[in-house]
């Protein structure tokens, strides 16, 4: 089976497949350097989503990012129970549970985000992004302070949703910068699409950030099929091998 190649990867795309053979074509064009989003909204319990990611995972050889929905948290239990039984390479999750899915996990490799939402306020952001936080008042903090509280719950990077794609530019270039200080990575989500994708992944990456993991999911999606244009996934992994090169 061919092992992951994400844990090498200095730029990783990460994106949703219809199924398991929409996955596989994905897989192929990128040469492995991918990570196949599922979600588990898609699923009504634990056990039929442990059963159906199990099989990605061993056609995949272990590419999968398990994911909330749209950054639902609602789904952030589901998503932690699931790593009871499944050992995945990636792994999305509110910022407040992030803890608690490392302890499921029972190991230090999986990487596992921190969700948090940019604020008007640079090098800030909003980390009350939890089922009974998100209903509240925001609780902006500073990035450094989110990322220290990321590490001491056993997390390994900053989910940044949503982006909006470039309208967050000025936030988004010092996040990035941060991120780059402290040798976190980051993980732009949510208005990625072939237009700005270049400008967001290279923003990123001249600032120094040492794993950027962009995720590109709606704007690449045919909407009568729902699967996960393959010929669009090819451009991308063009750009990204281009800008990882230069």
């Amino acid at each position: 089976m061919v092992q992951s190649r994400f844990y090498k990867d200095k730029l990783c795309l990460n994106v949703l497949a219809k199924d398991i053979d929409n996955a596989k074509e994905i897989y192929e064009v990128t040469e492995g350097h991918v990570l196949i989003g599922l979600l588990s909204t898609h699923y009504q319990t634990v056990d039929e989503a442990v059963q159906d990611i199990g099989e990605y995972q061993k056609e995949l050889g272990g590419a999968i990012s398990l994911g909330l929905g749209a950054g639902d948290p609602r789904q952030w239990k589901m998503v932690a129970e699931i790593c009871r039984t499944l050992k995945l390479d990636h792994v999305n999750q509110v910022f407040s549970a992030v803890g608690y899915t490392r302890a499921c996990l029972q190991n230090e490799t999986t990487l596992v985000n921190g969700l948090v939402n940019p604020v008007d306020q640079l090098g800030y952001v909003n980390v009350a992004t939890g089922p009974l936080t998100s209903t509240g008042t925001q609780m902006e903090i500073p990035l450094t302070t989110a990322i220290s509280f990321i590490k001491e719950m056993g997390g390994n990077s900053v989910k940044l949703f949503p982006l909006d794609g470039l309208q967050t530019r000025e936030q988004y270039k010092r996040i990035a910068h941060i991120c780059a200080k402290e040798d976190f990575p980051l993980e732009p989500t949510g208005g990625i699409d072939l237009q700005n994708f270049e400008e967001i992944v290279t923003i990123a990456l001249q600032a120094g950030v040492t794993k950027v993991i962009p995720h590109v999911y709606s704007s690449i999606i045919d909407k009568d099929t729902g699967r996960t244009r393959v010929e669009d996934v090819k451009k991308l992994y063009d750009i990204i091998k281009r800008v990882v090169v230069t």
